[in-house]
């Protein structure tokens, strides 16, 4: 999460700098009253706003500057130049805004303007034409947390509440894979929020409650104690829930998932007296778990069915950096097998191969949780419909994050994705649009995932492809490799190429094939 202090490097900018550091579409990164600030100019306009993400933290000087935003490199948070404002997640607090003054041809970063949390709203708004009388949100997680932070955010007053089976308040996810499983991370990380944000911002939780049912004409939803929550309009973000080992692999050691941070509290447990642990699944979920691990002194196992880890996801060139990677820091895999049975003290595999282990965590994909949307008869489609506003079959209900199957802007695809910033920004979306904003989802997918010290960026979509041009040497610290269909660029993936990840999600959003093509180069 934000909070660490930056070191101050640059100019004193409220002492000025000559006009002409800043180029237009440029930056300057310098400081002010003892904190570090960037200067942007675009034209005749001059910005100054904080220089570190409020995600976690992120350098904004090494990202990208797109029209009056700026976009960190490290997961692709956005903020406007003009208010601070972030305007795509995973950041959900504002940057701070400075005043900048020109004085003939040097130009001072002056007095630094009120700071607002994430739910305050930073600009005036448009006014809600016909808000809904109420919202209920199916979800906390990523989407459904977003969306209910977005409403206050667009002014919407009238009654929100999240209904989630989770016991906790919302929280980071990703995080619960990678340094908080490592030992890292403090557990004082992981919610989004302190814990009166929800009350000072008149959103109720409704924690460890399932909804059981839905009457979308009826305008009620019927949650697992018998009672009930009427609404105007509703976000279906139930998210997406683990696949588990058949019951007869359970007659042994007990089989960890992990989705919620009680199941990564359960993980961390057992590793504390663990020596040997086998993770089921070579996923990206299952080797940061083995990542994790690995940073915990536990020796680590990875049985996967696939011949090399993610090949389905990032191809066979770097599939086997992912598995030289972690070969290098100790990790050991057994690949195109599976558990055959998991025993008291061992795993054994499928073709008879003993693993002794005292912790075994599964990793083997997640399936979306539509069981309560399929019981109020919504269109489905190996996830929920949506349209391009991510609203359902039924008006007034809409579905955001996993669950939700949109119709892709880029490939012209029904797509469904799986990803923490595509809930959150999808929740954002189906926000304002449960307000009657009438916006189009348009946002490029993007997910980032880290093995020790190698940082990997996707950008874009591509369930298929029939080339990928690999730029660089991922062994070397860094590549680009350019995945594409009937020659067309449909996802770039980066090993330590943060600004090009950058520039590959903008390029997607305009459709520059040309510089797509330049990035496939070299």
């Amino acid at each position: 999460m934000s909070g660490e202090q930056a070191t101050l490097t640059g100019p004193d900018l409220t002492r000025g700098v000559a006009a002409a550091d800043v180029a237009d579409g440029g930056m300057l990164l310098g400081h002010a009253q003892g904190k570090p600030v960037l200067v942007v100019r675009r034209g005749d306009d001059l910005f100054a706003v904080g220089a570190q993400c409020t995600h976690y933290s992120g350098p904004l000087a090494e990202g990208i500057v797109v029209g009056e935003t700026v976009r960190c490199p490290w997961h692709h948070a956005c903020f406007s130049l003009r208010t601070g404002e972030a305007v795509a997640a995973p950041a959900l607090n504002p940057v701070a805004c400075w005043d900048v003054e020109r004085r003939d041809d040097k130009l001072y970063v002056t007095r630094e303007r009120p700071a607002a949390d994430g739910a305050t709203p930073v600009r005036e708004r448009r006014p809600i034409a016909a808000p809904p009388a109420s919202v209920v949100i199916v979800g906390a997680g990523a989407a459904g947390s977003a969306a209910a932070e977005m409403l206050r955010r667009e002014g919407y007053a009238g009654p929100v509440t999240m209904v989630a089976a989770d016991e906790a308040p919302p929280y980071d996810r990703p995080n619960l894979s990678k340094d908080y499983l490592a030992g890292s991370a403090p557990e004082e990380w992981i919610p989004l929020r302190p814990p009166d944000f929800y009350a000072e911002h008149d959103l109720r939780l409704v924690l460890g409650r399932r909804a059981v049912s839905l009457d979308t004409a009826g305008r009620r939803l019927a949650l697992d104690d018998g009672t009930a929550l009427d609404f105007d309009a509703l976000l279906l973000a139930t998210g997406a829930d683990p696949v588990r080992l058949p019951p007869h692999f359970h007659t042994g050691l007990p089989v960890h998932y992990l989705r919620t941070l009680a199941d990564s509290r359960a993980i961390v447990a057992a590793a504390e007296g663990a020596k040997r642990a086998v993770v089921l699944g070579a996923s990206f979920i299952g080797l940061e778990v083995a990542a994790s691990l690995r940073a915990r002194g536990v020796e680590v196992h990875v049985v996967g069915l696939e011949a090399r880890p993610l090949d389905r996801v990032l191809g066979p060139q770097l599939g086997d950096y992912v598995r030289t990677l972690h070969e290098a820091n100790g990790v050991r895999f057994h690949l195109t097998r599976a558990a055959g049975a998991i025993g008291t003290d061992a795993v054994t595999l499928d073709d008879g191969e003993r693993i002794s282990a005292d912790l075994v965590v599964a990793g083997i994909g997640v399936r979306p949780s539509v069981a309560l949307a399929e019981g109020a008869g919504l269109t489905m489609d190996r996830g929920v419909v949506v349209n391009e506003y991510l609203e359902t079959s039924a008006p007034g209900v809409f579905a955001a994050g996993d669950v939700a199957r949109y119709p892709d802007l880029y490939t012209g695809e029904r797509i469904r994705v799986e990803h923490w910033v595509v809930a959150q920004r999808q929740g954002q979306t189906a926000a304002r649009n449960l307000l009657g904003r009438r916006e189009r989802f348009a946002a490029v997918p993007f997910f980032w995932s880290r093995h020790y010290d190698a940082a990997i960026n996707y950008v874009g979509h591509a369930e298929r492809w029939d080339d990928i041009r690999l730029v660089g040497d991922p062994r070397e610290g860094e590549c680009t490799a350019v995945f594409t269909a009937e020659r067309k660029t449909l996802a770039v993936v980066t090993v330590g190429r943060e600004r090009v990840s950058l520039e590959a999600e903008a390029a997607l959003e305009r459709g520059d094939w040309r510089a797509l093509e330049l990035l496939a180069a070299g």
